[in-house]
């Protein structure tokens, strides 16, 4: 209310002003344009002025209005462009969790320009192409990927090695966690996925020199990582080995010399030391094998490495015997040292002593192979009845006869 008389006052005010500017004296205003002459008052052409300037404040005012309103519905059109493309992108992602693939890609890549997150889609939209067969799309979509989203190489590279590995694309695979590695060292998901790789390979070298960087990192479970590191070098001894007798001589400098290159702990493994003795009795160096073993077996005893001792011949059979009697002092109830004297006693030709270390063992341990040793010797012995009835022991234990009745001789 108190506006509305504020407005009627200052009107008032004006027209007064106004009637006593024109009582006062009308004025002259005088314009001339080419041919054209505009002649009129000076109250006139002020009021025209001022009408002129309202005109031009509200033209003004109505471009803008309708500049708003167009991109009102400028902005309109694009979030019902987003709306569908995010419905759509749902629609696509469920059916991926489904196993729908080819309309998981439609979707995801028809959504994939108007999407909040293009980068989801195309990587989505790659995933449902390689789980159809369709690889060569795969990468298509990738390097969309890649475009539409920057800084995301990394993130791209790592869904095309996972691609790869899961369509069994080895070499491939290898070569992207390799330039991988190269922009990032030290990723973790990378060198993870770069031991899966080595594995499925069977590229035991590259997986030995990649596993001291995963134990450093602490990128696995401790025991998987050594048996991963035993079996890595297993593998490649046995190659060496191999390489050797192809070769058809003996030379024995290829496995030697990986031996020297093995780490510390695996020179201290005994699954590690087995491998490395066996291959060189194998390849008719069982007096160096013996010598190894009884090194370590005087320091670091091992019931595996026992066994093996007593199945490998050395250079002189009675010092190999004497050896491990010394140690049956210290462990006069251990069945694998004692099986393993009787077998240095047969070398040795001592019948009675293989008898007796055998008896003891297997009164120790029931042991297949401790039966089946005594048993060998006592039907050389012509104690053919006692010979077979531990063969019959071992028939019995090895099927897992029930007990039953049976006939008196």
């Amino acid at each position: 209310m108190i506006r509305i008389v504020v407005i009627l006052v200052i009107a008032l005010l004006l027209g007064l002003a106004l009637s006593q500017g024109i009582h006062y004296d009308l004025g002259y205003i005088r314009i001339s344009l080419g041919n054209y002459l505009i002649e009129t008052n000076f109250w006139v052409g002020l009021v025209l002025m001022v009408a002129l300037v309202l005109v031009v404040l509200a033209v003004i005012w109505l471009i803008r209005r309708l500049t708003r309103q167009t991109g009102a519905v400028a902005g309109w059109l694009a979030g019902g462009q987003k709306r569908r493309a995010r419905r759509r992108t749902t629609e696509g992602l469920l059916a991926l969790a489904e196993g729908n693939w080819p309309h998981a890609r439609k979707k995801l890549e028809a959504s994939a320009d108007h999407a909040d997150t293009p980068l989801i889609n195309y990587l989505a939209a790659a995933q449902a192409a390689s789980e159809a067969g369709d690889h060569d799309d795969v990468d298509e979509l990738l390097r969309k990927a890649f475009e539409s989203t920057p800084g995301s190489d990394l993130a791209v590279g790592i869904t095309q090695a996972q691609l790869q590995l899961n369509a069994n694309r080895l070499e491939q695979a290898l070569a992207t966690l390799v330039r991988l590695r190269k922009q990032a060292p030290h990723h973790p998901f990378v060198l993870k996925l770069l031991k899966t790789v080595y594995v499925r390979l069977e590229d035991w070298k590259e997986l030995s020199r990649l596993l001291p960087e995963l134990r450093k990192r602490q990128l696995g479970d401790s025991a998987e990582l050594d048996r991963l590191e035993r079996t890595a070098w297993h593998k490649l001894l046995q190659r060496a080995a191999d390489e050797c007798q192809r070769q058809g001589n003996q030379d024995l400098s290829p496995l030697t010399r990986l031996w020297d290159e093995l780490p510390g702990s695996m020179r201290r493994d005994e699954h590690t030391i087995r491998v490395y003795a066996e291959l060189l009795a194998r390849a008719g160096e069982e007096a160096q094998a013996e010598t190894l073993l009884r090194k370590v077996l005087r320091n670091h005893w091992s019931d595996e490495l026992i066994h093996l001792y007593g199945r490998i011949c050395g250079a002189k059979p009675d010092e190999q015997l004497l050896a491990a009697e010394r140690w049956l002092q210290d462990r006069p109830n251990n069945p694998d040292l004692l099986l393993a004297l009787g077998r240095l006693s047969l070398r040795n030709e001592l019948w009675g002593k293989a008898r007796e270390y055998f008896e003891t063992s297997l009164h120790l341990r029931r042991s297949q192979e401790t039966l089946a040793e005594l048993s060998r010797l006592n039907a050389h012995m012509g104690d053919e009845e006692t010979s077979m009835r531990l063969l019959m022991q071992g028939l019995v234990k090895e099927t897992g006869l029930p007990e039953l009745p049976m006939p008196k001789a």
